[in-house]
Parts: structure tokens; sequence; C-alpha cells
């Protein structure tokens, strides 16, 4: 540690004391974010100092959260994206080779400290952290040995070893692609975690078609399929291969959170597709969800689409009212149609907790764009006949009984 970190006193420090968090994670995150935070404040001015105290605090990190309460997986999050901010800080820094070396044998007792595990994907980092193919060769002549021995045992006497993945990133680091594919042979398992490795080894050999084999070879029951479609759409981009990739990876790939942020990355991908032609075929990926696609057909202001897919399968009523409310001068029509669309789903009972406030909402929004389109009495008749439709139903009846005009 050089004399100015020595000196430095970073106020994380006593915060991540062992255990210091007890079961609750909530006040782990904050702090997580704190120290993140500061680390790269200093990052700034001082990149050495700052990698000195990322360091530090991925040493006391797992300690500090051995007894929290992890089930709920947010706590997990936070350390995987304080890893993913401060592997950059250390692998940038301009330190020696001394310093580096020094700072890479604390990182690795560390990891090999972590029993929970917290920091266990460090290890994929590795190669990026040794900033340099020498010292990534060094990593590799010191665990490679390791690795090929705990592959080879028999399933009983076979084991975990912690170095694995930071053995397979330093090989690509250094150059060795020959050899990592000659390891990875020996590896007794299919796990996506180690044969990426293959496959990156592969890409940089120029033999793209075969890592696409080797990356499709590794679908499993239990492997990440999102993450190898994104290596193999990678691939075919890289080669030029733009309508191959869309439609064999395109999906898959870049499946978001939701249905909207799934079609926008696809898009943003793709742009020599049009919208309409991506959202047809996404609707044509997911069978009796046309209605999920309804907000991202609203996006692209494919109106006609969205009331389409509106009416095949069931939107939620909010979503619908609030489309209404967004498009009822602009566009009338859809404004109009989204609101009767909203008291049909709640009528078929396909409206999650539904309020009578909102069974209002629906209509005095489809009423106001019946007027704005100048056909206030064509709405109505509509709006009978789905209340016809439903000639059980009670609930929309009730809450409208005070404003009907029919």
């Amino acid at each position: 540690m050089s004399k100015t970190a020595s000196k430095h006193v970073w106020a994380f420090g006593p915060r991540f004391r062992s255990g210091s968090f007890g079961w609750r994670s909530e006040p782990a995150i904050t702090r997580i974010k704190e120290a993140v935070s500061e680390i790269k404040a200093v990052a700034r001015k001082e990149p050495v100092l700052a990698a000195e105290g990322a360091v530090l605090f991925l040493q006391k990190l797992s300690p500090a959260l051995q007894s929290i309460d992890s089930s709920s997986g947010s706590i997990g999050t936070a350390v995987n994206r304080a890893i993913d901010a401060l592997v950059p800080i250390i692998a940038k820094a301009p330190a020696d080779q001394k310093v580096r070396c020094q700072w890479m044998e604390q990182l690795y007792q560390a990891h090999a400290d972590d029993r929970i595990p917290y920091i266990e994907c460090l290890g994929d980092y590795w190669g990026e952290l040794c900033a340099s193919s020498e010292i990534a060769a060094q990593w590799v002549d010191r665990l490679v040995e390791t690795v090929d021995t705990v592959w080879s045992r028999n399933k009983v006497e076979r084991g975990f070893y912690h170095g694995t993945s930071m053995c397979l990133s330093a090989m690509l680091a250094a150059g060795r692609h020959e050899q990592l594919l000659t390891l990875l042979s020996k590896c007794p398992y299919n796990f996506w975690s180690y044969r990426q490795w293959g496959v990156k080894a592969l890409a940089l050999l120029g033999k793209k078609a075969e890592a696409l084999r080797y990356a499709e070879e590794s679908r499993g029951l239990n492997e990440p399929v999102g993450l190898i479609a994104k290596t193999c759409e990678g691939i075919l981009i890289s080669s030029g291969l733009m309508d191959e990739a869309y439609e064999r990876y395109a999906f898959e790939a870049n499946h978001g959170a939701t249905y909207l942020a799934t079609f926008r990355a696809i898009c943003r991908k793709y742009q020599h597709k049009a919208p309409e032609v991506v959202l047809n075929d996404l609707v044509a990926r997911t069978p009796g969800e046309e209605g999920k696609w309804f907000a991202a057909a609203k996006d692209a202001e494919l109106f006609d689409l969205a009331l389409n897919l509106a009416k095949r399968s069931a939107v939620d009523h909010r979503t619908l009212i609030r489309a209404a409310d967004d498009f009822v001068e602009k566009e009338p029509s859809f404004a109009l149609n989204c609101g009767l669309l909203a008291l049909y789903w709640i009528c078929a009972e396909q409206a999650y907790e539904a309020t009578t406030g909102e069974v209002l909402a629906a209509y005095t929004q489809m009423l106001r764009a019946a007027k704005i389109a100048q056909c206030t009495e064509a709405a109505m008749d509509q709006l009978r006949k789905t209340l016809e439709s439903f000639p059980e139903e009670r609930f929309v009846r009730v809450a409208l009984a005070p404003v009907l005009a029919f």
C-alpha cells in the first residue's frame, strides 16, 4: 500500500466491520452505494488511491454482510452492481506492477474467504483486473494446474475450486486461447459460466462459426438462455449477419423486464427493421399474449395495431385508461376505443382489483374523446352493446348508473 493510501481515511471503513449489519439488508445496500460513490469521487483526481479503496472495500464486503438475510436477492444485486462499478477503477489505475500484484493477492484472498458467497463473480473479471498480459500469464501459471487436477478427478473427489473462473479469465487476457480451449475440453460440466470463455477464445481466433456452435452447445436446463443468445447474437452481428441475428436471437437476447422494454431494445439494435415488423414478429412469438404488446404499439404510435392487440387478449385496464387520457386530444378515436376496451375487460372480469373510480375514469375519457371526435351517439351505442354482452355483470353497471345517459 502506498504512503498516500495508508494515510487516507475512508468513510466506509468503520461501517464495514465483520457482521456489522445484522440481518437487515436495507442499511447495507445504502452503505454499499455510499462507499461506491466515495470511491468514484476520489477516482476523479487520484485513481491509484481510489483503486486502493476499492480493493479495501471488496476485502471488507463479504465479512460485513455475512449475517444478512439475502433471500430477497436485493443485497446480491447491490453487491454485483458495486463490483461492476469498481472493477474498472482498479483495472485502469496507473499502478506499477508491484502494487498491482499486491492488489491481486488481496483480492484473491478475499475471494477465497468469501463463504456466502457475495464476491464470487469477481473471478470473471480476473483478466481485466490483471491489466496486463504479463500479470495474467503469471496467474495462469499459478492456477491452471489446480483447475486441471480438480477437473480430472472422479465425480466423488472432484469438489469445487474458487479459482477456476479466475484461471479461465486470465488465460483469455494472456492470449493463451488454444491452451484455454484444451483445458475446457477436460471440464466435466457444461456450465455456461465456464464455456463462455471458450466462445470468446474461438471468436478471437477468428473461428466465429465454431464459436457459435460452441455457444449453442452450452444450452441446458439451468443455463442462462438470455446470455447465451446475446453472445450468439453478437457473433453474428460482428460478422455482418444482421438479419440472421434478428431471426435467431433478437427475442431471447433482448428480453427486457417488460414487453415495452423488449420492443424498444430490439428496435434500437435493429434499426433497419420497421417498428411494425418488429412488433408483429414479437406478437407471433407470444401467442395468447397479444394484449401485452399494447403499450409497445402505442409507444410506436401504431394506434390501429394497438387497438387490434387490445381486442385479442386482455390489457390492464389502468394502462388503457392512461392511454385514453394521454391521447384524448391528439388521437380522440384511439382514446375513445381505449376507454371502451378498459370497460370491456373490466366487464369480462379480466381487470385486477378494478375500482369504481377507475370505471368512471374510463367512461369519462371515452365520453370526452367521443365529443372531440363528434361521435358521442355511436360511442354510447358501443358502450350499450358492451354491457349487453355481459348480462350478468353488475359492478360496471352500478358504477355507471349515476352518469349513464342511455
